[in-house]
Formats: structure tokens, C-alpha cells, sequence
């Protein structure tokens, strides 16, 4: 299942929903959905008010609901049938239930992550980015992370406004995890089934000033810290329907061009060893982002060169669909 937060325009203003892309392409509503199947069994007003508390209209509470929300999600999706493909079809107060993909704008799927943290799990990348420097041991033990701002996410087709104290703004070819339920001192067994899914990641680098930062041995601050520089998207594609440990192919563009690449199937720490190794003592709760970090090629460092302003950079991961993110300066 590939699910979404997108925006409407409304006569009112933008309206903010969660979906589901259809086989065909569009956007299903789910909570318009569900209140749907719900009338007929418990008539229109309280259809709309179980519909609100099962699957809210925002990600975060779905995430929340679990199982229940999912449970609820199937039998709308068993009682519409071919319906979540009609552009026609309404809701039980008369709105749309199901959009084109042009006439909707894709937001972050999780537009605010309860935490977000971003690994180092791919050791190509690590190679490439210390160059003649070997790597630590104690990488191979465990899944080393920072952590990141949640109050800096955006999703696809996004503008990140270049930051007046960078001169080499970098892109990050990522997946995430998305926890599902609540753990504490988890198993790496245990972790595979906390998470709730995966949705690409770019997480955007300002080089020079992250390494003059970790030089002092602390450390990624502004060099990772910045409006809009969490990038998400465009979907969260439930952990039923996509598993990392699959061969999936993964490739960054500039500009059209290919910059780089490799697959999932080259973490070294898998995300059910990192779910849980973050769980030690510490609980992972549903709506935690967990960045698998840049796979092999995956970012300008590694290449020796970097983007430009004006500069489109697409992140493609086979089954997760297209991250488009665009650098800019701001006119002085």
C-alpha cells in the first residue's frame, strides 16, 4: 500500500488530506473512504465521526491507530471495489473521494515525524566519503546515527533555499524506516515488526560546514540543520508491500543525468538491527523516521562534485517511486 499526505484547493483554502495511490494512479481519499463503507452499516453522522477516530485524516494519527486504522482502510477498500478508481465518486457530504495526481499536490507523507534520526549503514558510502582513512571499527558493531530536526521536513517537487553560510550544498540518497508501534529494548527480530513502513529520504548536506563542525569530534549541527532540508517522499509504502532486503535499485540525477546509485540490498546494518539497537533503553514510538543514510555514490561528496543552484535533483528507489528536490538561492 502506497500512502500519501496531499493538499487541495478548496474555494476556503488548502485543505490537507491523507491517501492512497490506486493500480491507476490516483489518489484515494481514506478518510472520505471510509466514511463511505461505514454509512451503510451505521448511518451518515456516525460514519463521519467513526471514520474521524479510525482513520483520521492526518498520518500521524493513522500511524497511531495501528492495526485498527489498517483493519478499517481493507474493508473500504472490499466494499468500493472498482470505485476507488472512479473520479466521480463522492463522499457522504458530497466531496470528492478520488483525485488525478495533477489536480492534488503531494505533501511530505509524514509532514512532522515524532523524531527523526538518519544512520550510517552503507559502507561504500563511508569508504568514498574518508577516502584514505580506514573506517573505525566499532562501525561494524553498531548502527551509528544523529539526530535530526522533524520541524524541517517537506516532500516532492519541494524548493530547498540554499543557506547564506554554505558555499556546497550537497543531496543524500536514502531510504527510511517509518516506525508502526510502540518498543522499548527490542530485538532485531522484534524491530522488522515495529516498522510501519518506508519512503525515500534526502537528507540535504551543507559539506564545508559540516566538516569543519565535526573536526571538534561533534557533531552534524548546521551542516544538517536547516529549513526544508529534510526531504520525504513521495509516498510511505507499508512494510507488506516493500522489504530493503529485496534487490532494489536505487539512483540519484542531476539534472536528468545520473550522478550514482546502488541498491538496498548493500546496507551493512540491516533496519532490523537499527530499530532495535535505538531501542536500547530508549522507546521507539509510531512516527519516528529512521534514515537508512546514503548508499554507495548515493551524494555529491563522494563524487567531487555538487550541485548548482537552479539544480534538480531526483532520488529514485524502485518501489518507493521519485523524490524531486530543487536547490535555490534566493535573489539578494
Amino acid at each position: 500500500m502506497k500512502l500519501c499526505t496531499f493538499e487541495v484547493s478548496t474555494p476556503l483554502g488548502p485543505i490537507t488530506r491523507i491517501g492512497m495511490e490506486t493500480p491507476r494512479g490516483s489518489i484515494l481519499d481514506l478518510n472520505a473512504a471510509c466514511e463511505l463503507a461505514l454509512a451503510e452499516r451505521v448511518g451518515r453522522r456516525r460514519a463521519r465521526h467513526l471514520a474521524e477516530a479510525l482513520v483520521p485524516p492526518e498520518m500521524l494519527g493513522f500511524i497511531d491507530n495501528g492495526p485498527v486504522a489498517r483493519e478499517a482502510i481493507d474493508r473500504a477498500l472490499a466494499h468500493l471495489g472498482n470505485e476507488t478508481e472512479n473520479l466521480g465518486l463522492r463522499g457522504i457530504e458530497g466531496g470528492r473521494v478520488v483525485w488525478k495526481r495533477d489536480e492534488i499536490r503531494l505533501l511530505a507523507p509524514l509532514p512532522r515525524p515524532r523524531s527523526m534520526r538518519d544512520c550510517l549503514a552503507f559502507e561504500e558510502h563511508y569508504k568514498n566519503a574518508l577516502r584514505d582513512h580506514p573506517i573505525p571499527p566499532v562501525w561494524y558493531e553498531v548502527p551509528i546515527y544523529y539526530k535530526g530536526n522533524p520541524n524541517t521536513v517537506q516532500g516532492t517537487d519541494s524548493e530547498v533555499q540554499w543557506p547564506p553560510y554554505t558555499e556546497t550544498l550537497d543531496y543524500e540518497l536514502e531510504f527510511a524506516a517509518v516506525v508502526g508501534k510502540e518498543g522499548r529494548n527490542l530485538t532485531p527480530d522484534e524491530g522488522w515488526k515495529h516498522i510501519f513502513g518506508y519512503t525515500i529520504f534526502n537528507d540535504v548536506s551543507a559539506r564545508d560546514i559540516q566538516m569543519k563542525e565535526m573536526a571538534a569530534l561533534l557533531g552534524p549541527a548546521k551542516g544538517k540543520d536547516m529549513d526544508g532540508g529534510n526531504l520525504l517522499g513521495p509516498f510511505i509504502v507499508t512494510a507488506d508491500s516493500w522489504d530493503p532486503r529485496d534487490d532494489h535499485k536505487m539512483e540519484a540525477r542531476v539534472n536528468g543525468e545520473r550522478w550514482g546509485g546502488g541498491t538496498t540490498r548493500a546496507m551493512h546494518h540491516h533496519f532490523g538491527k537499527i530499530v532495535s539497537y535505538v531501542s536500547w533503553g530508549e522507546t521507539v514510538m509510531p512516527g519516528d523516521v529512521i534514515g537508512s543514510g546514503t548508499v554507495g555514490t548515493g551524494c555529491g561528496l563522494e563524487l567531487g562534485k555538487y550541485p548548482k543552484p537552479g539544480d534538480l535533483i531526483e532520488l529514485d528507489v524502485d518501489g518507493l517511486g521519485v523524490l524531486r528536490t530543487r536547490f535555490v538561492k534566493p535573489a539578494r
